[in-house]
């Protein structure tokens, strides 16, 4: 999909999507990887998937993003109205945040080669780590 300007979207609905898009893509990762089984599917995801990953993720790729995309994360992280939950600590939610704004941004904007390079940038710095 294309939208003629994503960045008119408020920065949570641009989180919305790019949640659901780093959710099918580790799913289908973790398929790849040899994982099927259902309880080690949710365990493994979870390395992924947790907002202490998706902020040491994003703070990985902050040098490598354009300034659009710099600000696009900015807005997401800064957005009002995301309460963490408890379970998390609120700057690496809100840092988790502006990571899913960013894959939303990029799909919505139609930019699907860096949407899927910044994918596998996340997948290998998951993977590398014990």
């Amino acid at each position: 999909m294309r939208l003629a300007n994503p960045l008119t979207l408020p920065p949570l609905t641009l989180a919305y999507l790019g949640d659901a898009l780093y959710e099918a893509f580790v799913r289908e990762r973790l398929l790849e990887l040899g994982h099927v089984r259902v309880n080690d599917l949710h365990r493994h995801a979870l390395r992924y998937v947790r907002a202490t990953a998706q902020a040491a993720i994003l703070a990985h790729l902050m040098p490598q993003l354009s300034q659009q995309e710099q600000d696009v994360v900015r807005r997401g992280r800064n957005a009002k109205g995301h309460a963490a939950p408890k379970s998390a600590d609120p700057a690496e939610y809100a840092a988790s945040t502006g990571f899913e704004a960013l894959l939303g941004y990029l799909h919505l904007a139609g930019q699907q080669e860096r949407l899927a390079e910044i994918l596998q940038a996340a997948a290998a710095f998951v993977e590398r780590e014990p």
